[in-house]
């Protein structure tokens, strides 16, 4: 389906609410935070590195926003619980939380260490959890429901080469968002999942990718149109849009998706399911599987990875 980009639409407004964000010095997380703050939040701004966090909550105040930093490495139940602390303290409330605080150490499994897993895993999937937890438990006290997005990302849906921890993290992410809409939903608190994609550190080194990100970092030339609608590649600005709208009144009937935002695109993730059934009185054995493989569920055997980006001819 493609929409018009002209159509006029009514503003998605979040004024009187608060949003906490991690990793949101940056990239994606500040695009959110600066966006969250535009509509009309006040934000709690953390990134691990505190001058980097009251950077993003000057260029947020300049822009006629309202933010708060807070410096801590997310992962620990401290962290997490000095996020919520923050917020509560500063605007008397938490409505949302966006767990995008993340790292990167990438490598093939048989040269992935312990820490290399460990530290991963650590920001990712423990602090998503820690955060999450230390603000349901507000929101649950509060009694006025809110709303949790978490973070995830293609190679936590399909996998991809050289990331075993990041996307392990990030499938177990997309399981927390399922598991946690259902335990949340009598408190008014939708969980939601979204998958972007768009220039950043990381996206930038992909060799198909690298010459029209640099052109736009240091350029400001737009993105082609093949990557922002053919990859759903764009700006960090592009995926911003989707947090505000999961943050709003608008989405409150919207819990337990993973969507994803990029460019010019708009998609939404199947959860996993089964696909094809074979039956067998009397049950399966090694051979009778081995003889009937091919014929049966093995006519369906899924496709894994990212897809590699088709670059136009010419």
């Amino acid at each position: 389906m493609i929409l018009d980009e002209g159509v006029s639409m009514p503003a998605v407004r979040l004024d009187g609410t608060v949003a906490a964000v991690t990793g949101a010095g940056r990239g994606l997380g500040f695009a959110y935070a600066a966006a969250l703050a535009a509509a009309g939040a006040a934000v709690v701004v953390n990134d691990v590195d505190e001058q980097v966090a009251k950077e993003a909550v000057s260029r947020i105040e300049e822009a006629g926003g309202t933010a708060m930093p807070y410096a801590a490495a997310i992962g620990t139940t401290e962290a997490a619980e000095g996020l919520v602390d923050t917020a509560v303290q500063s605007y008397g409330r938490l409505d949302t939380l966006v767990t995008n605080a993340g790292i990167l150490r990438d490598k093939v499994l048989w040269k992935m260490s312990d820490d290399d897993f460990d530290a991963v895993v650590q920001v990712h999937l423990r602090g998503t959890f820690t955060c999450a937890r230390a603000a349901v438990q507000h929101m649950r006290e509060r009694g006025a429901g809110g709303r949790l997005v978490l973070v995830g990302s293609p190679a936590g849906q399909r996998g991809n080469f050289g990331q075993t921890n990041y996307a392990a993290a990030k499938a177990g992410i997309a399981a927390m968002v399922r598991t946690w809409s259902m335990e949340c939903a009598k408190a008014g608190i939708t969980v939601n999942g979204i998958v972007p994609v768009a220039a950043t550190a990381m996206t930038a080194t992909i060799p198909a990718f690298a010459p029209h990100v640099q052109a736009w970092e240091q350029r400001g030339e737009p993105l082609p149109s093949w990557l922002r609608a053919g990859e759903g590649f764009g700006t960090p600005e592009d995926a911003a849009g989707l947090v505000v709208f999961l943050a709003s009144a608008a989405a409150q009937d919207v819990t337990s998706q993973c969507i994803g935002i990029g460019g010019d695109k708009l998609t939404l993730w199947s959860h996993p399911q089964e696909i094809t059934t074979a039956l067998r009185s009397g049950g399966w054995d090694a051979a009778a599987i081995a003889e009937s493989w091919a014929t049966t569920v093995g006519r369906e055997a899924q496709t894994v990875g990212i897809p590699a980006p088709v670059v136009p001819e010419g």
